[in-house]
């Protein structure tokens, strides 16, 4: 099992940059894929970026290519998502999830993932 808990969310001009943390208790961690989403007001959940449990492979939103970098710590159970040059559409709350297996070609898909954590809240400013 793997309970993920996010941090690192706030308030930043449009332009800025806010680095998300996600610690994952568990065991399993190592072995599990990582998957970062979002969800604005009024709006569905989105798919933002995924991790491979090596870290080897990588995946992104089309919206957040180039500007958002998803990498992980296994050593210390931990996912981060580097968001730079963060925009007003990128506000939402940011939500960690993690999946006990490959991802394989549904790494976007919300319903592949095992557990989730409460989310934290990315507001930019414009």
């Amino acid at each position: 099992q793997v309970q993920p808990v996010e941090s690192g969310g706030g308030l930043v001009e449009a332009g800025g940059s806010l680095r998300l943390s996600c610690a994952a208790s568990g065991r399993t961690f190592s072995s599990a894929a990582m998957g970062w989403f979002r969800q604005a007001p009024g709006k569905e959940r989105e798919f933002v970026a995924a991790i491979s449990w090596t870290g080897g492979s990588t995946y992104y939103a089309d919206s957040v290519k180039g500007r958002f970098t998803i990498s992980r710590d296994n050593a210390k159970n931990t996912v981060y998502l580097q968001m730079n040059n963060l925009k007003p559409e990128d506000t939402a709350v940011y939500y960690c999830a993690a999946r006990l297996g490959p991802l394989g070609s549904r790494y976007y898909d919300s319903y592949m993932y095992d557990y989730w954590g409460q989310g934290t809240q990315v507001t930019v400013s414009s």
